[in-house]
């Protein structure tokens, strides 16, 4: 009998222990899972919501493109993915600028651009034949280049940031808008400088009013235009409106009925922006988006107002890294020399 109760109480302990070893792990499993969630959870890198930002790297301009996104870098936190668009030519080019300087630290992917999208759709202008090239019209494509995200930054490569491009990003757009832009009536300092420098900002300047085209939309001539050099867009809306299709549709008329060009507004991608978003988009605050300091080689701002400025935008002829041209200062803060040297400034004593 002795062995058989010492076998029971054998069997029996063994059944506890068992029993207690399914609780222990069941006990501390939960926490456990629990707690590798939360670490998850807490990770900045897993939360913080990524900002794409997307800017033209082209031939003979690309120092213009490294300042940009420099500028950008140094002047935030935020989890910023530069999105740099180029044509087959000069990706190797912007790639090896990047990877050898200090901005190899970025988030970036060089997208390639196929102009034959553009085939048959830009009027040829001898005026201003830099207008008319494929990368200027990058930002009618925005949805077919960056397919992942709901919202997207684009800007012009012209452009320095001095503020925090989170502050841009979450720029509201209302219900049913595709995009946002600034308006180019929306300072009086701007407006000081549109009279100075004869520029136009009214609809007037960019479309032909002399075009039955042009009449039947209905659009007053003095409406205020807006300058599509910075755009938050909404590309959900985008693809829903079929954005693209309409501004393709306005390049193929404009083809074939000259209805603006580059001798209006000074920019023949602008034109169609304005008939397809006229009424329908939100915008942006104003001191993220100060334009017109390529206009002229003489006109400034203040520089009180520039330091307040949280995007300056050297729109017109007259860029930075050339000469002449005004607060080139503000933008060479930003310039990183390019390692192989194709791209020099051209300064007056160079």
């Amino acid at each position: 009998i002795l062995p058989l109760v010492s076998v029971n109480q054998i069997l029996l302990l063994l059944l506890v222990l068992t029993v207690c070893a399914i609780l222990y792990s069941k006990v501390h499993q939960v926490p456990l899972a629990l707690r590798n969630e939360t670490v998850d959870l807490e990770n900045p890198e897993e939360m913080e919501e990524e900002i794409p930002v997307v800017i033209c790297a082209a031939a003979g301009r690309m120092g213009a493109t490294v300042a940009a996104i420099s500028s950008i870098y140094s002047n935030t936190e935020a989890n910023v993915l530069f999105y740099i668009i180029g044509l087959k030519s000069t990706i190797p080019h912007i790639r090896k600028w990047i990877e050898n300087s200090k901005l190899k630290e970025i988030k970036f992917k060089v997208v390639e651009f196929n102009p034959m999208v553009l085939k048959g759709k830009i009027r040829q202008d001898a005026s201003r034949p830099e207008l008319l090239q494929p990368l200027n019209f990058v930002r009618f494509y925005l949805p077919l280049l960056i397919q992942k995200h709901e919202k997207v930054i684009y800007l012009d490569d012209d452009v320095i940031v001095q503020g925090d491009i989170q502050e841009l990003y979450d720029t509201k757009l209302a219900p049913g808008h595709a995009a946002a832009f600034s308006d180019d009536c929306d300072l009086p300092s701007t407006h000081e400088m549109v009279r100075s420098v004869g520029m136009q900002n009214t609809y007037m300047g960019f479309l032909d009013y002399r075009k039955q085209a042009i009449r039947d939309l209905g659009i007053s001539p003095s409406t205020c235009s807006f300058n599509p050099g910075v755009i938050v867009g909404n590309m959900t809306e985008w693809k829903h409106q079929r954005i693209t299709k309409q501004l393709e549709k306005w390049m193929q008329r404009n083809v074939e009925e000259n209805l603006y060009s580059s001798t209006l507004g000074g920019g023949v991608a602008t034109s169609p922006m304005l008939i397809v978003f006229h009424g329908k988009y939100s915008s942006i605050n104003p001191m993220w988006h100060i334009r017109h300091l390529g206009w002229s080689p003489d006109a400034r701002y203040s520089e009180q107002f520039l330091q307040e400025a949280k995007l300056l935008h050297w729109n017109g002829r007259y860029k930075p890294w050339d000469y002449p041209s005004v607060h080139t200062d503000l933008w060479e803060n930003w310039f990183i020399p390019d390692p192989s040297r194709k791209f020099k400034l051209t300064r007056p004593d160079s």
